[in-house]
């Protein structure tokens, strides 16, 4: 659960945040109030399109998958796609993952929450939330986060 020093974006800036006509070439500025219409339009709007790319390239798996099995007569080649297959296949699964971690930004939007560290409750910087529209900690939680898991898979 997110940190109780959590500011939650007031009502007014999330009210229909992702469907606010951007100017072009809009890009999220430190110079601006944090998480307000425009950064939450903003990152509402990629989290959206990269959510629809994912689920276009897995209806085109699926259609490849539907164009029937393997018929390779040389046996290396079939274990080559076979192979290939089953890269696709990991693929589309860690999409799928992922594709439930753009959903809960777009409610963490939604909520208020979105940019927040769900460990400390300070805000994640813009350029990592650019990279990462998904984050939910700062690096420096992610950080010690990941060495606590280093730590534990060790002993």
């Amino acid at each position: 659960m997110l940190a109780s020093s959590v500011k939650k974006a007031s009502t007014k800036n999330r009210a229909n945040a992702t469907d606010l006509a951007l100017p072009d070439g809009y890009e999220p500025s430190e110079d601006e109030e944090y998480m307000n219409k425009r950064q939450l339009a903003f990152f509402g709007q990629a989290l959206k399109k990269w959510k629809r790319e994912i689920i276009d390239e897995s209806k085109e798996t699926l259609a490849h998958l539907q164009d029937g099995p393997i018929q390779e007569a040389d046996p290396n080649d079939r274990a080559s796609s076979e192979t290939d297959w089953g890269l696709e296949l990991r693929t589309r699964d860690r999409q799928r993952k992922l594709t439930s971690k753009i959903d809960s930004a777009l409610r963490r939007i939604e909520e208020g929450e979105y940019g927040y560290c769900q460990v400390t409750g300070e805000p994640i910087s813009l350029d990592r939330l650019k990279a990462r529209p998904i984050a939910t900690m700062t690096v420096e939680a992610q950080e010690a986060h990941e060495r606590n898991e280093k730590i534990s898979r060790d002993q």
